[in-house]
């Protein structure tokens, strides 16, 4: 695991705003941080950045705990937080010239190499200030590559993006584990989350609901839709099925919940008894849907 919490918490007083939070996060993944508002997501990333103190547990980065390689481990760790802040009034070139001097043994030939990896070769010399909030965006990316981390931590990185731009911005995430990089992104975007991450962790009142890979959480609530030449023959045959654990009707369609792999045995358990199939196909399972069902209807605001 490139990231691990073990039991990490924070208060605040009598305030509890992250309780035994257990996270894992796979190298070479793009891991996605969700939760409805006031859930513990920015405290979260603030403790793995060690921008805060914890109030129990601890945070392991790259198999070191941060309690005691701290400095170490955020060396191979490049982030970008909300409200990220730039110098308008010089170029793309000097306001990574001057990060690159903070982050210290950063080459000129590094520099160029992040602005082509960001698409913005062709503007290096443009001021900020001239940027779309969509250039800012990759050029605080950017920024956070230029020391070449093994592990980015992005919070709410299409926040105020234009569909373009969250388009543009997601195209570059996904490429980076083919680079060797981790990912781990915290957004209120979950249909941006959905296409960009390969993992999910959703906290709910400073705790960890559930996390794992983003297509097998889809995929626990399986189900199957189909039409039939009598749909009210075909439920109650199916309810029969020892492996079938549930059947509703959704407009003009039965919903069995049943393995997809069992698709030719229901349609020959209803041939069977002369109810043939106008329609069977995979329900698909949004992670909007599976989000508002483990949280209760919560939205992810903030």
């Amino acid at each position: 695991m490139v990231l691990r919490t073990v039991g990490l918490g924070k208060r605040y007083g009598r305030l509890v705003a992250l309780d035994g939070l257990d996270l894992e996060v796979p190298r070479g993944r793009v891991y996605g941080f969700l939760g409805p508002n006031g859930a513990g997501k920015t405290t979260a990333i603030s403790l793995v950045l060690g921008l805060i103190v914890p109030s129990a547990g601890h945070v392991e980065l790259f198999g070191l705990d941060s309690r005691a390689h701290l400095p170490q481990a955020l060396r191979r760790v490049g982030a970008i937080l909300e409200g990220q802040a730039y110098y308008p009034l010089l170029s793309a070139r000097d306001n990574l010239r001057v990060w690159a001097a903070l982050a210290g043994d950063v080459s000129d030939r590094r520099i160029d190499e992040v602005l082509d990896l960001v698409g913005l070769s062709a503007r290096a010399s443009s001021k900020v200030r001239t940027f779309s909030l969509g250039m800012k965006q990759r050029l605080g990316l950017a920024g956070a590559l230029l020391h070449d981390p093994e592990l980015l931590v992005l919070d709410e990185p299409t926040n105020g993006l234009d569909p373009a731009g969250m388009r543009e911005f997601r195209d570059l995430i996904i490429d980076l584990p083919s680079s060797g990089k981790t990912v781990f992104v915290s957004s209120h975007l979950l249909s941006e989350v959905e296409q960009m991450c390969t993992d999910v962790g959703i906290v709910k009142g400073g705790r960890l609901i559930t996390q794992g890979n983003v297509a097998d959480l889809l995929r626990r609530g399986e189900a199957l839709e189909l039409r039939t030449t009598d749909d009210a023959g075909a439920a109650a045959a199916l309810e029969a099925l020892d492996w079938v654990t549930g059947v509703t009707r959704a407009d003009d369609r039965l919903v069995v919940d049943a393995p997809r792999e069992r698709a030719a045995d229901l349609s020959r358990a209803l041939a069977e008894r002369s109810i043939y199939l106008h329609e069977l196909r995979p329900r698909e399972s949004t992670l909007e849907e599976f989000f508002l069902e483990v949280t209760g209807g919560n939205g992810t605001d903030g």
